[in-house]
């Protein structure tokens, strides 16, 4: 188990950036899905002082959502890439 696992076994949410559409899809259980382009708007729904994971479908629009949670001060951001990596 990595360090990703134990946060998700520790009850870190899971946001998912993709679309409304993609996460219908398919989408870790119990996730949360705050597209990428309502990320901005909608950040102060993630609570700041627990871990949070973000995924998407290969890493990268998670990666910029933690770029944005950092640039808010956010200092427990962890980009898990692919959401299929927490299944």
């Amino acid at each position: 188990m990595d360090e990703l696992d134990e946060l998700k076994a520790a009850g870190a949410p899971v946001v998912d950036v993709r679309t409304p559409a993609e996460f219908l899809q398919g989408h870790v259980p119990g996730s949360v899905n705050i597209p990428l382009d309502q990320f901005q708007l909608r950040m102060a729904e993630i609570d700041p002082a627990r871990p949070v994971l973000l995924c998407c479908a290969s890493g990268g629009r998670s990666g910029m959502a933690k770029q944005m949670l950092e640039r808010e001060g956010y200092t427990q951001v962890h980009n898990a890439g692919p959401w299929t990596r927490l299944l």
